[in-house]
């Protein structure tokens, strides 16, 4: 686990993972697509165990071992990962099974959020929907 600088405590860093799906499957899958609302969700875990997100990954279908995930744990950035959910790692990785046998092989975390998905009706889907397909036009998502 790695110090906070100047801090003199040691705190536990995560990295978020949350699932690159195309906009295509909003009306499916509101939460698969909004990246920002899984990110947030794993923020609030972080902070209800006292951890900090020091990193946020959005993937689809990666290779277990692919150098994005370890980078950061390498280098000593990241103690964790922490998903929202079941669904979104098996979205976000191509095995989670094999991810998870990487995390143990590494001595590394890897836990699930767990927290309810927000509920999305038209407005927040038109949000989302506006958010994803104009980020060259410069907006911010608000």
């Amino acid at each position: 686990m790695g110090e906070v600088a100047g801090a003199g405590t040691s705190v536990v860093r995560a990295a978020a993972i949350a699932s690159l799906t195309p906009l295509e499957e909003l009306d499916v899958d509101p939460f698969l697509v909004d990246s920002r609302s899984q990110h947030a969700m794993c923020a609030r875990w972080a902070a209800d165990q006292g951890y900090v997100i020091t990193r946020e990954l959005v993937v689809r279908g990666l290779r277990a071992d692919h150098v994005v995930l370890w980078g950061d744990v390498e280098t000593g950035l990241v103690d964790l990962f922490v998903v929202p959910s079941r669904r979104v790692l098996e979205r976000a990785l191509r095995c989670p099974e094999e991810f998870a046998a990487e995390c143990a092989r590494r001595g590394v975390r890897v836990e699930t959020a767990g927290l309810a998905e927000p509920a999305y009706d038209s407005r927040m889907k038109a949000r989302v929907h506006r958010r994803l397909s104009m980020p060259t036009a410069g907006y911010d998502g608000r």
